[in-house]
C-alpha cells in the first residue's frame, strides 16, 4: 500500500495535465455506443436485444485504445528504468499503474455506462447488472492489456498490441453481456457474475507478475 499510494498519484496528476488524453476512451466509448442505433434503426427490440453486446464491445475498444499511455510515457523519459531499479516489489508497481490507469480511464466509462444502457432501452435491473459486470470486467480488461502492452512495448504501431489482447478478452465480453442480456430475459444473472469474478482473481494474481516479467526483458 506504501508503495502504490504515490504511483496512483503520479498517475493521476499525470493525466490531470493532459485531460483530453485520459478522456478519448470516454469519448469513444459514447460515440460506439450512440452511433450504433443510428445506424441499426428505431426497431426497439432490436436494440434491446444488441445492446449489452454494443455496450460491452464498445468498452472493450475503448480501454484498447488507451492501452498504449500505460507504460510507453515512462520508458520515453526514463522513469520505468528508474521503477525497476527501485527497492521494491515490481508486481506492486504494475499493480499501481493498473489501479490508476483503472481510475482514470475505465472508471469515467462505468459512470456513464447506464445511461448507454437506457438508450437501448434495458430495463432498470438490467441497467443495474450492466453496471456491476463492468465493475467486475475492466479492471480484469486492463489486467489483460497491461501484460500485452509489456509484451509489445518499443514497438511500432498498436496492432500486434491488439491481437495479442483481444483473444483473451473474449471470455470476459461473453460473460460481461451475457449476464445483462439474461437479466433482460428474466435469467438469473449470477452464473455470469461469478465467472467474471473469477476471470478476476485469476487476472489479479497472474497478470501483474507476467507484466512485471515482460518490463525487464523489455528495457533489457
Amino acid at each position: 500500500m506504501l508503495v502504490a499510494i504515490p504511483i496512483i498519484g503520479r498517475e493521476v496528476r499525470l493525466a490531470s495535465r493532459r485531460p483530453m488524453d485520459a478522456l478519448s476512451a470516454l469519448f469513444f466509448f459514447v460515440a460506439v455506443g450512440s452511433l450504433f442505433p443510428l445506424g441499426v434503426g428505431p426497431d426497439a427490440a432490436l436494440l434491446t436485444a444488441i445492446g449489452p453486446g454494443v455496450v460491452w464491445v464498445a468498452a472493450l475498444l475503448a480501454v484498447l485504445i488507451s492501452l498504449h499511455r500505460l507504460f510507453l510515457p515512462d520508458l520515453e523519459d526514463g522513469t520505468l528504468e528508474q521503477l525497476l531499479l527501485a527497492p521494491r516489489s515490481l508486481t506492486g508497481i504494475v499493480g499501481a499503474k493498473v489501479v490508476a490507469h483503472w481510475l482514470v480511464t475505465c472508471l469515467p466509462l462505468v459512470i456513464v455506462a447506464p445511461l448507454m444502457g437506457l438508450q437501448f432501452g434495458l430495463l432498470p435491473q438490467a441497467v443495474g447488472v450492466l453496471l456491476l459486470s463492468l465493475l467486475l470486467g475492466t479492471p480484469t480488461l486492463v489486467l489483460l492489456g497491461a501484460l500485452g502492452a509489456a509484451l509489445t512495448l518499443g514497438l511500432r504501431g498498436n496492432v500486434l498490441l491488439a491481437l495479442i489482447v483481444l483473444p483473451m478478452c473474449v471470455p470476459v465480453l461473453i460473460f460481461g453481456s451475457g449476464a445483462v442480456s439474461s437479466t433482460q430475459q428474466g435469467l438469473q444473472a449470477a452464473p455470469h457474475l461469478s465467472l467474471l469474478g473469477a476471470c478476476l482473481l485469476v487476472a489479479g494474481v497472474l497478470c501483474p507478475w507476467a507484466t512485471g516479467a515482460a518490463l525487464r526483458l523489455a528495457v533489457e
